[in-house]
């Protein structure tokens, strides 16, 4: 399990530090899984590349074990949160006020994809 974890940690990494040296704008963590997510399908396709963490499911073991405790991850924000209430409290209107319309531009983006995606299959089924 433990290597398995290493793997983990590893793939975000690697994904962490070509995104930095290339100037991706794409979330190191993102590449790095989208790394990982690659090696388990080429496990799953080559027999060779199932040995160490990859063998005998030890990537998803260990991914279940860290899901399990996910709010263990949360502590560190909850703790930075309470660190600037000050901050909270100076600014906390115009905050719930962001927050309150990037919730409303998301669900109308939302929905005018939706519809434009349905719009699209409409005729696309007519043809």
């Amino acid at each position: 399990m433990l290597a398995s974890l290493g793997l983990i940690l590893l793939c975000q990494l690697i994904g962490e530090a070509v995104v930095r040296g290339l100037g991706l704008p794409l979330p190191g963590p993102v590449l790095g899984l989208l790394l990982l997510l690659v090696l388990l399908l080429a496990r799953d396709r080559f027999a060779l590349l199932a040995c160490g963490p990859l063998r005998n499911a030890g990537v998803e073991t260990a991914s279940k074990g860290l899901l399990a405790h996910l709010s263990l991850l949360f502590v560190p924000a909850g703790v930075g949160v309470v660190q600037k209430l000050d901050l909270l409290a100076s600014h906390g209107i115009a905050i719930v006020l962001v927050l309150a319309l990037s919730v409303i531009v998301t669900l109308l983006a939302t929905v005018l994809t939706f519809r434009l995606v349905s719009r699209l299959l409409r005729q696309q089924d007519a043809r």
